[in-house]
Protein backbone atom coordinates (compact mmCIF):
# COMPACT_ATOMS: atom_id res chain seq x y z
CA UNK A 1 0.00 0.00 0.00
CA UNK A 2 1.21 3.28 -0.14
CA UNK A 3 0.87 4.94 3.17
CA UNK A 4 1.11 9.01 3.54
CA UNK A 5 2.69 10.04 6.86
CA UNK A 6 2.87 13.44 8.13
CA UNK A 7 5.41 13.50 11.17
CA UNK A 8 6.91 11.03 10.15
CA UNK A 9 10.36 11.76 11.29
CA UNK A 10 9.67 12.19 14.92
CA UNK A 11 9.79 9.76 18.15
CA UNK A 12 6.73 8.11 16.87
CA UNK A 13 7.14 8.52 13.36
CA UNK A 14 9.93 7.36 12.92
CA UNK A 15 9.46 3.77 14.55
CA UNK A 16 5.85 3.46 13.01
CA UNK A 17 7.97 4.16 10.22
CA UNK A 18 10.47 1.46 10.59
CA UNK A 19 7.62 -0.69 11.49
CA UNK A 20 5.07 -0.18 8.46
CA UNK A 21 8.70 -1.09 6.11
CA UNK A 22 9.24 -4.37 7.69
CA UNK A 23 5.96 -5.17 5.45
CA UNK A 24 7.26 -3.78 2.28
CA UNK A 25 4.90 -0.80 1.77
CA UNK A 26 5.89 2.14 -0.05
CA UNK A 27 5.99 5.53 2.56
CA UNK A 28 5.75 8.95 1.80
CA UNK A 29 6.77 10.79 4.41
CA UNK A 30 5.41 14.63 5.06
CA UNK A 31 7.80 17.01 7.03
CA UNK A 32 8.17 20.11 7.58
CA UNK A 33 11.19 19.52 7.07
CA UNK A 34 13.70 17.03 6.15
CA UNK A 35 16.37 16.16 7.81
CA UNK A 36 17.28 12.69 8.19
CA UNK A 37 19.18 12.09 11.38
CA UNK A 38 21.09 9.25 12.56
CA UNK A 39 19.00 6.09 14.36
CA UNK A 40 15.41 7.22 13.07
CA UNK A 41 15.11 5.74 9.63
CA UNK A 42 16.43 2.12 9.17
CA UNK A 43 15.87 1.89 5.37
CA UNK A 44 14.83 4.62 2.64
CA UNK A 45 14.87 2.87 -0.04
CA UNK A 46 10.92 2.17 -0.12
CA UNK A 47 10.11 5.80 1.21
CA UNK A 48 9.76 9.41 -0.95
CA UNK A 49 10.21 12.31 1.19
CA UNK A 50 8.27 15.30 0.70
CA UNK A 51 9.14 19.19 2.49
CA UNK A 52 6.06 21.51 3.44
CA UNK A 53 4.06 22.52 6.02
CA UNK A 54 1.19 21.54 7.44
CA UNK A 55 -1.41 24.32 6.18
CA UNK A 56 -0.16 23.46 2.49
CA UNK A 57 -3.19 21.84 1.88
CA UNK A 58 -2.35 22.20 -2.54
CA UNK A 59 0.87 20.30 -1.55
CA UNK A 60 -0.78 17.79 0.40
CA UNK A 61 -3.39 17.31 -2.39
CA UNK A 62 -0.96 17.30 -5.21
CA UNK A 63 1.35 14.31 -3.31
CA UNK A 64 -1.99 12.45 -2.77
CA UNK A 65 -2.75 12.26 -6.32
CA UNK A 66 1.04 12.21 -7.42
CA UNK A 67 1.52 8.90 -4.97
CA UNK A 68 -1.98 7.50 -5.38
CA UNK A 69 -2.66 7.41 -1.55
CA UNK A 70 -4.44 4.41 0.36
CA UNK A 71 -3.63 5.03 4.04
CA UNK A 72 -2.94 8.47 6.13
CA UNK A 73 -1.42 8.21 9.13
CA UNK A 74 -1.39 11.48 10.63
CA UNK A 75 1.03 12.14 13.36
CA UNK A 76 2.16 15.50 12.36
CA UNK A 77 1.46 18.40 15.26
CA UNK A 78 2.76 21.10 16.84
CA UNK A 79 3.10 19.18 20.39
CA UNK A 80 4.50 21.84 22.83
CA UNK A 81 2.07 22.69 25.44
CA UNK A 82 3.82 25.74 26.34
CA UNK A 83 4.14 27.05 22.84
CA UNK A 84 0.90 26.38 22.78
CA UNK A 85 0.22 28.63 25.46
CA UNK A 86 1.70 31.15 24.03
CA UNK A 87 0.48 31.40 20.60
CA UNK A 88 -2.77 29.55 20.69
CA UNK A 89 -3.68 30.41 16.63
CA UNK A 90 -0.36 28.66 15.28
CA UNK A 91 -1.34 25.59 17.24
CA UNK A 92 -4.58 25.42 15.78
CA UNK A 93 -3.78 25.94 12.27
CA UNK A 94 -1.47 23.62 12.29
CA UNK A 95 -3.14 20.49 14.48
CA UNK A 96 -6.83 21.61 14.02
CA UNK A 97 -6.94 23.32 10.50
CA UNK A 98 -4.86 20.56 9.06
CA UNK A 99 -6.92 17.33 10.01
CA UNK A 100 -9.69 18.86 8.15
CA UNK A 101 -7.86 20.02 5.27
CA UNK A 102 -6.66 16.54 5.52
CA UNK A 103 -9.86 14.52 6.03
CA UNK A 104 -11.63 16.97 3.18
CA UNK A 105 -8.90 15.63 0.54
CA UNK A 106 -9.76 12.17 1.66
CA UNK A 107 -13.82 13.14 1.60
CA UNK A 108 -13.41 14.64 -2.01
CA UNK A 109 -11.20 11.76 -3.34
CA UNK A 110 -13.01 8.85 -5.35
CA UNK A 111 -10.65 6.36 -3.60
CA UNK A 112 -11.52 5.11 0.09
CA UNK A 113 -8.51 6.47 2.04
CA UNK A 114 -8.11 5.30 5.28
CA UNK A 115 -7.20 7.70 7.90
CA UNK A 116 -5.06 6.95 11.25
CA UNK A 117 -5.03 9.94 13.22
CA UNK A 118 -3.08 10.33 16.50
CA UNK A 119 -4.63 12.05 19.15
CA UNK A 120 -4.01 12.38 22.86
CA UNK A 121 -4.97 11.46 26.38
CA UNK A 122 -5.11 15.24 27.42
CA UNK A 123 -7.96 15.45 24.59
CA UNK A 124 -10.34 14.51 27.80
CA UNK A 125 -9.12 17.15 29.91
CA UNK A 126 -9.23 17.06 33.70
CA UNK A 127 -9.74 13.42 34.82
CA UNK A 128 -13.22 12.95 36.77
CA UNK A 129 -13.18 9.17 37.63
CA UNK A 130 -10.45 6.82 37.94
CA UNK A 131 -9.14 6.55 34.37
CA UNK A 132 -10.46 7.53 31.45
CA UNK A 133 -12.54 5.19 29.04
CA UNK A 134 -12.96 5.86 25.48
CA UNK A 135 -16.13 6.51 25.72
CA UNK A 136 -15.71 9.21 28.01
CA UNK A 137 -16.35 13.14 26.50
CA UNK A 138 -13.96 14.87 24.97
CA UNK A 139 -13.63 17.87 27.37
CA UNK A 140 -10.18 19.83 27.58
CA UNK A 141 -9.55 23.47 28.32
CA UNK A 142 -6.17 24.21 27.17
CA UNK A 143 -4.90 25.51 23.80
CA UNK A 144 -2.82 22.50 23.12
CA UNK A 145 -5.75 20.21 24.66
CA UNK A 146 -8.47 21.85 22.67
CA UNK A 147 -6.22 21.29 19.53
CA UNK A 148 -6.36 17.46 19.74
CA UNK A 149 -10.11 16.95 21.34
CA UNK A 150 -11.66 19.09 18.51
CA UNK A 151 -9.31 17.10 16.08
CA UNK A 152 -10.38 14.17 17.13
CA UNK A 153 -14.18 14.83 17.38
CA UNK A 154 -13.91 16.27 13.88
CA UNK A 155 -12.39 12.89 12.79
CA UNK A 156 -15.05 11.14 14.61
CA UNK A 157 -18.19 13.31 12.17
CA UNK A 158 -16.26 12.59 9.17
CA UNK A 159 -16.90 8.77 9.83
CA UNK A 160 -20.04 9.39 11.07
CA UNK A 161 -21.06 11.75 8.62
CA UNK A 162 -19.14 10.54 4.89
CA UNK A 163 -18.74 7.22 5.89
CA UNK A 164 -15.09 7.31 5.90
CA UNK A 165 -12.87 4.39 7.66
CA UNK A 166 -10.82 6.30 10.36
CA UNK A 167 -8.88 5.21 13.53
CA UNK A 168 -8.33 7.23 16.32
CA UNK A 169 -5.25 6.61 19.08
CA UNK A 170 -5.46 8.86 22.04
CA UNK A 171 -1.96 7.77 23.99
CA UNK A 172 0.18 8.48 27.03
CA UNK A 173 3.47 10.14 27.77
CA UNK A 174 5.63 9.07 25.07
CA UNK A 175 9.27 8.29 25.96
CA UNK A 176 11.97 6.59 24.31
CA UNK A 177 15.17 7.20 21.25
CA UNK A 178 14.99 9.86 18.87
CA UNK A 179 12.76 12.22 20.79
CA UNK A 180 14.11 15.58 20.10
CA UNK A 181 11.57 17.71 21.42
CA UNK A 182 13.42 18.57 24.30
CA UNK A 183 10.63 20.31 25.98
CA UNK A 184 9.17 16.98 27.06
CA UNK A 185 10.18 15.75 30.41
CA UNK A 186 12.18 12.82 29.91
CA UNK A 187 14.68 13.79 27.27
CA UNK A 188 14.99 17.23 28.82
CA UNK A 189 16.07 15.53 32.35
CA UNK A 190 18.49 12.72 30.41
CA UNK A 191 19.96 15.40 28.49
CA UNK A 192 20.59 17.49 31.24
CA UNK A 193 21.66 15.44 33.76
CA UNK A 194 24.05 13.86 31.10
CA UNK A 195 25.66 16.78 31.49
CA UNK A 196 25.73 17.78 34.70
CA UNK A 197 23.31 20.10 34.70
CA UNK A 198 19.85 20.45 36.80
CA UNK A 199 16.46 20.06 35.59
CA UNK A 200 13.95 22.87 35.64
CA UNK A 201 10.59 21.51 36.77
CA UNK A 202 8.14 24.12 35.04
CA UNK A 203 5.28 22.58 37.15
CA UNK A 204 4.79 21.77 41.04
CA UNK A 205 6.30 18.71 39.63
CA UNK A 206 3.13 16.84 41.41
CA UNK A 207 1.84 16.38 37.50
CA UNK A 208 0.48 12.68 37.08
CA UNK A 209 0.75 10.92 33.71
CA UNK A 210 1.12 7.50 32.24
CA UNK A 211 4.19 7.15 30.71
CA UNK A 212 5.09 4.47 27.61
CA UNK A 213 7.45 3.27 25.60
CA UNK A 214 7.57 4.18 22.01
CA UNK A 215 7.95 1.06 20.14
CA UNK A 216 4.92 0.15 22.29
CA UNK A 217 2.59 2.32 21.01
CA UNK A 218 4.16 1.65 17.50
CA UNK A 219 2.75 -1.65 17.74
CA UNK A 220 -0.56 -0.17 18.70
CA UNK A 221 -1.02 1.87 15.58
CA UNK A 222 0.14 -1.30 13.48
CA UNK A 223 -2.69 -3.46 15.08
CA UNK A 224 -5.40 -0.81 14.53
CA UNK A 225 -3.83 0.23 11.14
CA UNK A 226 -4.70 -4.21 9.96
CA UNK A 227 -7.93 -4.14 11.88
CA UNK A 228 -9.28 -0.98 10.09
CA UNK A 229 -8.61 -2.60 6.32
CA UNK A 230 -10.01 -6.04 7.87
CA UNK A 231 -13.13 -4.32 9.97
CA UNK A 232 -16.41 -3.40 8.49
CA UNK A 233 -16.21 -0.81 11.08
CA UNK A 234 -15.88 2.49 9.75
CA UNK A 235 -14.37 4.11 13.30
CA UNK A 236 -11.96 2.99 16.32
CA UNK A 237 -10.79 4.57 19.03
CA UNK A 238 -8.67 3.10 21.28
CA UNK A 239 -6.46 4.61 24.48
CA UNK A 240 -3.13 3.60 24.60
CA UNK A 241 -1.89 3.81 28.30
CA UNK A 242 0.37 1.62 30.71
CA UNK A 243 0.62 0.35 34.19
CA UNK A 244 2.95 3.24 35.10
CA UNK A 245 1.09 6.80 36.07
CA UNK A 246 3.59 8.86 37.85
CA UNK A 247 4.44 12.31 38.88
CA UNK A 248 7.14 14.42 36.86
CA UNK A 249 9.24 14.32 40.25
CA UNK A 250 9.03 10.42 40.28
CA UNK A 251 10.32 10.35 36.82
CA UNK A 252 13.03 12.81 37.12
CA UNK A 253 14.20 10.81 40.02
CA UNK A 254 13.88 7.35 38.07
CA UNK A 255 15.91 8.76 35.66
CA UNK A 256 18.96 10.16 38.14
CA UNK A 257 18.41 7.16 40.06
CA UNK A 258 19.47 4.62 36.46
CA UNK A 259 22.18 7.45 36.18
CA UNK A 260 23.20 6.62 39.38
CA UNK A 261 23.06 10.30 40.86
CA UNK A 262 22.24 10.49 44.46
CA UNK A 263 21.81 14.20 45.16
CA UNK A 264 19.03 16.80 43.85
CA UNK A 265 18.81 17.44 40.87
CA UNK A 266 16.30 19.33 39.94
CA UNK A 267 14.87 22.74 40.39
CA UNK A 268 10.93 23.34 40.93
CA UNK A 269 9.98 26.54 39.17
CA UNK A 270 5.93 26.11 39.49
CA UNK A 271 5.45 29.02 36.57
CA UNK A 272 3.03 26.88 34.84
CA UNK A 273 -0.61 26.71 36.08
CA UNK A 274 -2.83 25.84 32.73
CA UNK A 275 -2.04 22.13 32.86
CA UNK A 276 -3.83 19.31 33.47
CA UNK A 277 -3.57 17.73 37.18
CA UNK A 278 -3.70 14.25 36.23
CA UNK A 279 -4.35 11.34 34.06
CA UNK A 280 -5.07 7.91 33.59
CA UNK A 281 -5.75 6.16 30.57
CA UNK A 282 -8.10 2.89 30.61
CA UNK A 283 -6.61 0.75 28.17
CA UNK A 284 -8.92 -2.75 28.57
CA UNK A 285 -10.43 -1.70 24.78
CA UNK A 286 -7.27 -2.35 22.70
CA UNK A 287 -6.18 -4.82 25.16
CA UNK A 288 -9.89 -7.00 24.49
CA UNK A 289 -9.95 -6.04 20.59
CA UNK A 290 -6.49 -6.27 19.16
CA UNK A 291 -4.92 -8.07 22.13
CA UNK A 292 -2.40 -5.31 22.70
CA UNK A 293 -0.59 -4.74 25.77
CA UNK A 294 2.92 -2.73 26.57
CA UNK A 295 5.38 -4.93 26.64
CA UNK A 296 8.27 -3.07 27.80
CA UNK A 297 8.87 -2.18 31.68
CA UNK A 298 9.67 1.66 32.35
CA UNK A 299 13.09 0.52 33.40
CA UNK A 300 14.01 -1.69 30.51
CA UNK A 301 12.45 1.25 28.35
CA UNK A 302 14.70 4.38 30.14
CA UNK A 303 17.70 2.18 29.95
CA UNK A 304 16.85 1.76 26.41
CA UNK A 305 15.90 5.58 26.02
CA UNK A 306 19.14 6.68 28.00
CA UNK A 307 21.67 4.48 26.32
CA UNK A 308 20.41 6.46 23.18
CA UNK A 309 21.28 9.57 24.70
CA UNK A 310 24.75 8.60 25.45
CA UNK A 311 25.41 7.85 22.31
CA UNK A 312 23.65 10.72 20.61
CA UNK A 313 24.80 13.15 23.32
CA UNK A 314 27.40 15.57 20.68
CA UNK A 315 24.06 15.91 18.62
CA UNK A 316 22.23 18.02 22.11
CA UNK A 317 25.31 20.62 22.28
Amino acid sequence: MNIFVTGGLGILGSSIVNKLLNYKHKLIIYERKIKLIRNSIKNIKNIKFVAGELNNHKLINETFKKYNVNIVFHLGAQTQVLKALNNPYNTYDSNLISTIKILEIIRNSKKKILFIYSSSDKAYGEIKSKSYLETHSLSSDFPYDVSKSTSDLIAQSYSKTYGLKIGILRSANIYGPNDRNLKRIVPETIINLLKGKKINIRSSGNLKRDYIYVEDVAEAYYLTFKKLIKSKKKLLIYNIGSKYNLTVLQIVNKIASILKIKKKCYIIKNNSKREIKNQRLNYNKITKELNWKPKTSLKDGLEKTIDWYKDNIKDFS
